[in-house]
């Protein structure tokens, strides 16, 4: 059972770094830093968008709309810091 928890625990701490690298690469892509005509550029775009979208559409319909300020991001990685902390700090002492 606690094999299971580290897994969690890891696929969570994945997920933390990919919506990070989507909120950075979607600034990077509003400011024209990136090439958008690159094919590369545009699937690692679209691998990141559907990556992390189904989690934020959520979370945006609930949002008041803050003027083109989407802190989305921000709520799920709270979401996400919660789950791992309940995890470790609750689950895994009572497997243990």
């Amino acid at each position: 059972m606690l094999a299971l928890i580290q897994t969690i625990v890891m696929a969570l701490d994945l997920y933390w770094w990919i919506i990070i690298a989507s909120a950075i690469f979607s600034w990077l892509y509003a400011f024209n830093v990136v090439n958008s005509r690159n094919q590369f550029v545009g699937s690692i775009g679209n691998m990141l968008y559907r990556l992390t979208e189904p989690a934020l559409r959520p979370i945006r319909r609930f949002m008041p709309d803050l003027g083109g300020i989407d802190i989305s991001p921000i709520i799920l990685l709270l979401v996400l810091f919660f789950l791992r902390q309940f995890l470790l700090t609750t689950v895994a002492p009572l497997v243990l």
